[in-house]
């Protein structure tokens, strides 16, 4: 049961009409007093009870972080009586659901829709608290009220801001495979195609069998090899959950891992994804040639950073079960000295003789900054510190690159594109 503010004022009406009256004894206020109760009650049994309304969803099932998505709960009335009242679609405070309750009113037999406006700041899935109805009585002084389950979900998935640098990184892709305006023949084992011999070109690729069937001589242009598997592996352990600005680390490597996913796909490469800490957490495999980025965010919506050592032991024995075929691995991860050397130094030797591992880590701006800061013995003394991060960021670089490992160390503005340009120099190379 629930009263309005009309039953306040009755109760003070009642109050000064015995006051005015001059009769204070407990007789006339027990009258004033049963009055008022019986005004409630009559009213809360006139209500139309909303446990008796029938409740369905329908909208939206997912929406990228940033953007709005609409569920609507469709209100059906099968009683005689007609509902007066309010309703509230409650949803986790993460979801900014607006607005947060609106007027009902439903005759009998008839159907309502309720929409609510949900703006998610916080990847994963965003389930339904429950649908309150309150339905108030003919007097609208008090009423009924009750929580009916309407389960739904809404999965917000990662906002991936780098893909404004997608269309630059194809353009660079098709110029290194001779797909370009410019005609730019980029390096690669793979044959592309014959053409004439001209001034400049490097005379290793003259065809002889062709020249000598031809009149000019003829040499043979390459382009980066296709349908190579990549192995994206995404590092869900205790590093990830450090904030770099603003936004976990891990969200800045899913969006870095979003861009080399499109660009591969659009390579022609088969891209399989991973998640990683002690345990696989979600994995994606190629279903064949072309994009996987669908089903790599869809994937990577509901992960979180788990507060616990990363294996890196498990993680190795995971990928060498991925296959024998030679692929690039690209673990997005943390430079820590501490774990590295612990963990993924001494297995690298294992992992790199069958694959090729590029390794990529966001860098925190504000270290750098520290590191230059003088100006009082509190300033030296975080300079000093953030000068030790750096050096051993540094250090534990060096040795990755000695053990045979690509290292991408870059900004949270810079590591997605970064990340790209290491994956089309590969190509341009031929180490792919």
């Amino acid at each position: 049961m629930v009263v309005t503010g009309r039953a306040a004022l009755l109760a003070l009406l009642a109050t000064v009409a015995v006051a005015i009256s001059g009769q204070i004894g407990s007789t006339v206020t027990a009258i004033a007093v049963s009055l008022v109760v019986l005004i409630v009650v009559v009213d809360v049994l006139a209500a139309t009870s909303p446990a008796r309304l029938v409740l369905s969803r329908e909208g939206d099932t997912s929406v990228r972080s940033g953007d709005s998505a609409s569920v609507s709960v469709l209100i059906a009335n099968p009683t005689g009586r007609r509902l007066r009242g309010s309703v509230r679609d409650a949803w986790p405070p993460s979801s900014h659901a607006s607005p947060r309750s609106r007027e009902l009113l439903v005759g009998p037999g008839e159907r309502r829709r309720v929409t609510t406006t949900l703006t998610p700041s916080r990847r994963g899935d965003a389930r339904s608290a429950g649908v309150t109805v309150r339905s108030v009585g003919p007097l609208g002084v008090a009423g009924r009220q009750r929580t009916l389950q309407a389960p739904w979900t809404v999965r917000t998935l990662p906002p991936f801001h780098s893909r404004r640098h997608l269309p630059g990184k194809l353009s660079r892709l098709r110029e290194l495979e001779g797909r370009h305006t410019a005609m730019v023949r980029g390096q690669g084992s793979e044959f592309d195609s014959l053409r004439d011999y001209v001034p400049g070109d490097d005379v290793r690729s003259i065809d002889w069998r062709a020249t000598a069937r031809d009149d000019g001589v003829v040499v043979r242009t390459w382009r980066p090899e296709r349908d190579r598997r990549v192995l994206i592996v995404l590092d869900t352990g205790r590093t990830s959950a450090g904030r770099v600005g603003d936004t976990p680390r891990l969200d800045h490597s899913m969006d870095a891992a979003l861009l080399l996913t499109a660009l591969a796909g659009k390579a022609g490469d088969r891209v399989d994804f991973m998640a990683y800490d002690r345990a696989v957490r979600a994995r994606v495999k190629a279903s064949g040639k072309g994009s996987q980025v669908h089903r790599v965010v869809e994937a990577m919506a509901p992960l979180e950073a788990a507060l616990v050592e990363s294996d890196p032991a498990g993680m190795v024995g995971s990928v060498m079960t991925q296959g024998r075929s030679r692929r690039l691995v690209v673990l997005l991860t943390d430079l820590n000295a501490a774990a590295l050397e612990e963990g993924l130094l001494p297995r690298l030797p294992l992992l790199s003789s069958r694959h090729l591992l590029l390794v990529a880590a966001v860098r925190d701006p504000k270290v750098a900054e520290m590191a230059a800061e003088r100006g009082n013995a509190d300033a030296l003394y975080r300079a000093a510190s953030a000068e030790r991060t750096l050096s051993e960021r540094h250090r534990i670089t060096a040795e990755l690159r000695r053990a045979g490992a690509e290292v991408v160390d870059a900004d949270p503005e810079r590591i997605a594109p970064a990340l790209a340009d290491a994956y089309i120099d590969l190509k341009a190379q031929g180490r792919l």
